[in-house]
């Protein structure tokens, strides 16, 4: 994600940048229809309207038969140029394309050119005000169906959510529902966490329905932890191991709520998780 660079200038090459990347996605798919799926890099040229990434989200799901996208909340790269919140309806025809396709968009930052806040702190920063700007918006009440998925366990959200649980009932939130712990499960978060104390945490305060598996490929993570002598990204054994998560929850985190989430074929789902056991 972190190249997709939105920021860059003319906007065409933004655009021609990731329709050629989705099309270099989808021949994996092809090559490897067992293993593989897609997920579209959108073109999010920063200062463009949104019709240029919902175009290609069409193309790419309806010819080539991907099941979501990457969404970056920030296209400016953290430049000094504030993006709309996600709240706000510059983002709406997006959403609206993706309750009418039913496929999820999974937030990821891209780049940052700030120095103060390296890429992988904007990742972070990014996720949080998301969740912060999705909860504290209508777009729920206007896209009830609306699938949404952050990056990172939702970054410092889960270990904030008082400091905005707080907001909710200062603004008069009485029925549970409206509390801002309760908002905050309307959407779904990756574990792309690299302690077993934190992707418990996620687990714990979002609940595990909302959770999917979700390590990298290689990033950030990819270094091998001295104390434990494994990679920091190797998340599958944290799940596994929470002693108070039921095996029905361990396997709804580690591939049941992606299998229903995106659609999957549950068949070929078992083969993947079949090979990744062995």
């Amino acid at each position: 994600p972190y190249q997709l660079m939105h920021s860059e200038k003319p906007a065409k090459i933004v655009q021609w940048f990731a329709e050629e990347c989705n099309n270099l996605i989808h021949r994996q798919t092809q090559i490897f229809p067992d293993r593989f799926f897609g997920i579209a890099g959108l073109p999010q040229p920063a200062g463009e309207p949104i019709a240029i990434a919902v175009n290609e989200l069409v193309r790419c799901v309806t010819e080539l038969g991907f099941k979501g996208c990457l969404l970056n909340p920030d296209p400016y790269e953290n430049s000094g140029t504030q993006p709309p919140a996600m709240g706000d309806r510059y983002w709406y025809p997006l959403y609206e394309k993706l309750c009418e396709l039913d496929v999820p968009a999974h937030i990821h930052g891209t780049g940052s050119r700030a120095d103060r806040e390296p890429y992988t702190l904007q990742f972070i920063n990014e996720e949080t005000t998301t969740v912060f700007g999705l909860v504290n918006s209508s777009v729920f009440e206007d896209f009830p169906n609306l699938k949404i998925i952050v990056s990172h366990g939702g970054g410092a959200m889960p270990f904030q959510i008082g400091r905005f649980e707080a907001g909710t009932i200062r603004k008069g939130a009485k029925d549970p529902s409206q509390l801002f712990s309760s908002r905050m499960k309307k959407l779904y978060y990756d574990t792309v966490l690299y302690t077993p104390e934190a992707v418990e945490f996620l687990i714990k305060v979002i609940g595990a329905e909302h959770c999917l598996f979700g390590s990298e490929c290689p990033g950030t993570g990819s270094q091998i932890d001295p104390r434990t002598g494994r990679p920091l990204d190797d998340v599958a054994p944290s799940i596994k191991s929470i002693p108070w998560l039921s095996d029905a929850d361990k396997d709804k985190v580690l591939a049941g709520n992606a299998i229903q989430l995106f659609k999957l074929d549950a068949k070929a789902a078992a083969k993947g998780k079949a090979r990744a056991a062995e």
